[in-house]
């Protein structure tokens, strides 16, 4: 079955929403809101987005499979605090790139030849003398690497910080803290993960591990009662 998936005006088609089925296949929207998946005659669908989730509609109801669009109940301003707060780590990040040019363009040295600007058969051939120089200030070049390493580590961290924010898993999941702060520490993305995807498919990210982390505790905690029963 295909079709459209659109905000609450029915006019602003919505990406990477999930589209999933009761027999387990799923896919995410397109920036077109379109979306494809081979269903079953006996299954039941349904599409989430950012906490929001519509009711399962079972496939044999469904007179045209191949046109079936649905509205979520979601804005454009559903998201606003994530597109600010990036604004504000772009600009950090640009100034710390400012302030901290020579340690990100560092290079490790290494030997390097001088080349003449007229070619002169028989000459001898020159060698860069300051990369000479700098080749055995090792522990010059250790520090300054050691340092662009940190640097890098802590941009990395600052951009997770700015997408993966309390307010924007808070807004998905509704956990309040102390839980929020140990889900967040439990499900933090990797940077790697977190540069790959935009706002919508993140907080789809967000969505399927609070499913994980309801399904954990829910049976951690019936296994708790059932051993306490069992006393």
């Amino acid at each position: 079955m295909s079709g459209n998936v659109y905000d609450i005006s029915a006019r602003r088609p919505l990406e990477a929403v999930a589209v999933q089925s009761t027999s387990g296949r799923g896919t995410i929207t397109d920036s077109t809101g379109y979306y494809i998946l081979t269903v079953l005659k006996t299954d039941s669908i349904w599409f989430s987005l950012i906490g929001k989730s519509t009711m399962k509609y079972p496939v044999d109801t469904i007179s045209n499979l191949e046109r079936f669009n649905v509205m979520i109940h979601v804005r454009s301003f559903d998201l606003p605090e994530v597109k600010v707060r990036n604004n504000y780590y772009r600009y950090d990040s640009a100034m710390n790139r400012q302030d901290y040019a020579k340690v990100f363009n560092f290079k490790k040295p290494g030997l390097g030849v001088v080349s003449s600007p007229s070619y002169n058969p028989g000459a001898t051939v020159g060698f860069d003398l300051e990369g000479i120089i700098n080749m055995f200030r090792v522990k010059r070049n250790r520090s300054i690497l050691t340092l662009q390493k940190r640097l890098i580590e802590e941009e990395e961290e600052k951009y997770v910080n700015s997408r993966f924010s309390k307010l924007f898993v808070r807004k998905i999941t509704g956990l309040q803290s102390p839980e929020l702060d140990t889900f967040m520490r439990r499900y933090r993305p990797a940077y790697g993960l977190v540069k790959l995807l935009n706002d919508l498919e993140l907080g789809y990210y967000i969505g399927q591990q609070y499913e994980e982390y309801k399904s954990t505790k829910y049976n951690w905690r019936g296994g708790l009662y059932r051993r306490r029963e069992d006393q």
